[in-house]
Protein backbone atom coordinates (compact mmCIF):
# COMPACT_ATOMS: atom_id res chain seq x y z
CA UNK A 1 0.00 0.00 0.00
CA UNK A 2 1.16 3.54 -0.67
CA UNK A 3 1.69 6.30 1.85
CA UNK A 4 -1.67 7.98 1.15
CA UNK A 5 -3.59 4.77 1.81
CA UNK A 6 -1.58 4.04 4.95
CA UNK A 7 -2.23 7.56 6.14
CA UNK A 8 -5.96 7.22 5.50
CA UNK A 9 -6.17 3.84 7.22
CA UNK A 10 -4.23 4.90 10.33
CA UNK A 11 -4.95 8.60 10.71
CA UNK A 12 -1.20 9.32 10.72
CA UNK A 13 -0.14 12.10 8.40
CA UNK A 14 2.24 11.28 5.54
CA UNK A 15 4.76 13.52 7.28
CA UNK A 16 4.50 11.39 10.44
CA UNK A 17 4.92 8.21 8.42
CA UNK A 18 8.07 9.58 6.80
CA UNK A 19 9.33 10.57 10.27
CA UNK A 20 8.69 7.04 11.56
CA UNK A 21 10.80 5.77 8.67
CA UNK A 22 13.61 8.23 9.43
CA UNK A 23 13.61 7.00 13.03
CA UNK A 24 13.78 3.36 11.92
CA UNK A 25 10.33 2.53 13.27
CA UNK A 26 8.72 1.73 9.93
CA UNK A 27 10.04 0.51 6.61
CA UNK A 28 8.91 0.77 3.03
CA UNK A 29 10.25 -0.26 -0.33
CA UNK A 30 10.80 2.35 -3.00
CA UNK A 31 9.16 1.57 -6.30
CA UNK A 32 10.84 2.53 -9.60
CA UNK A 33 8.54 5.57 -9.77
CA UNK A 34 9.81 6.69 -6.33
CA UNK A 35 6.63 5.88 -4.44
CA UNK A 36 6.88 4.22 -1.05
CA UNK A 37 5.24 0.81 -0.81
CA UNK A 38 4.35 -0.45 2.66
CA UNK A 39 3.86 -4.06 3.75
CA UNK A 40 0.39 -5.34 4.66
CA UNK A 41 1.26 -5.27 8.39
CA UNK A 42 2.12 -1.54 8.23
CA UNK A 43 -1.30 -0.54 9.58
CA UNK A 44 -0.75 -2.57 12.76
CA UNK A 45 2.80 -1.23 13.02
CA UNK A 46 1.69 2.40 12.75
CA UNK A 47 -1.13 1.89 15.24
CA UNK A 48 1.33 0.36 17.70
CA UNK A 49 3.89 3.13 17.12
CA UNK A 50 1.27 5.80 17.74
CA UNK A 51 0.03 4.06 20.89
CA UNK A 52 3.55 3.78 22.28
CA UNK A 53 4.27 7.43 21.49
CA UNK A 54 0.93 8.45 23.04
CA UNK A 55 1.86 6.87 26.36
CA UNK A 56 5.06 8.88 26.42
CA UNK A 57 7.74 6.54 25.12
CA UNK A 58 10.48 8.35 23.21
CA UNK A 59 11.11 7.16 19.65
CA UNK A 60 14.43 5.58 20.64
CA UNK A 61 12.64 3.34 23.13
CA UNK A 62 9.74 2.70 20.73
CA UNK A 63 12.30 1.31 18.29
CA UNK A 64 13.45 -1.18 20.94
CA UNK A 65 9.95 -2.01 22.19
CA UNK A 66 8.36 -2.47 18.77
CA UNK A 67 9.72 -5.98 18.11
CA UNK A 68 8.31 -7.03 21.48
CA UNK A 69 4.83 -5.80 20.60
CA UNK A 70 4.64 -6.55 16.87
CA UNK A 71 6.68 -9.29 15.38
CA UNK A 72 9.51 -11.26 16.89
CA UNK A 73 8.54 -11.16 20.60
CA UNK A 74 11.70 -13.09 21.39
CA UNK A 75 12.61 -13.41 25.03
CA UNK A 76 16.11 -12.09 24.37
CA UNK A 77 14.84 -8.93 22.67
CA UNK A 78 12.47 -7.71 25.36
CA UNK A 79 13.46 -8.27 29.02
CA UNK A 80 16.05 -5.49 29.12
CA UNK A 81 13.31 -3.03 28.29
CA UNK A 82 11.15 -3.86 31.28
CA UNK A 83 13.09 -1.57 33.64
CA UNK A 84 12.89 1.35 31.24
CA UNK A 85 9.18 0.85 30.68
CA UNK A 86 8.52 0.48 34.41
CA UNK A 87 10.41 3.73 35.05
CA UNK A 88 8.34 5.53 32.42
CA UNK A 89 5.15 4.07 33.90
CA UNK A 90 6.15 5.27 37.37
CA UNK A 91 6.90 8.74 36.01
CA UNK A 92 3.48 8.87 34.32
CA UNK A 93 1.85 7.77 37.57
CA UNK A 94 3.62 10.56 39.51
CA UNK A 95 2.61 13.17 36.95
CA UNK A 96 -1.00 11.93 37.07
CA UNK A 97 -1.01 12.19 40.86
CA UNK A 98 0.34 15.75 40.67
CA UNK A 99 -2.30 16.70 38.11
CA UNK A 100 -5.04 15.18 40.27
CA UNK A 101 -3.85 17.27 43.22
CA UNK A 102 -3.79 20.42 41.10
CA UNK A 103 -7.26 19.67 39.74
CA UNK A 104 -8.62 19.24 43.28
CA UNK A 105 -7.06 22.55 44.35
CA UNK A 106 -8.53 24.37 41.35
CA UNK A 107 -11.96 22.85 41.94
CA UNK A 108 -11.85 23.89 45.60
CA UNK A 109 -10.84 27.42 44.61
CA UNK A 110 -13.61 27.68 42.02
CA UNK A 111 -16.26 26.43 44.46
CA UNK A 112 -15.09 28.85 47.14
CA UNK A 113 -15.20 31.79 44.77
CA UNK A 114 -18.33 30.99 42.76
Amino acid sequence: MRIGELSARTGASPRSLRYYEQQGLLTSERQPNGYREYAPNAVAMVETIRSLLDIGLPTALVKDVLPCTVGERSESACPGLLEQIAALRDDVRLRAERLTTIEASLTTYLRANA
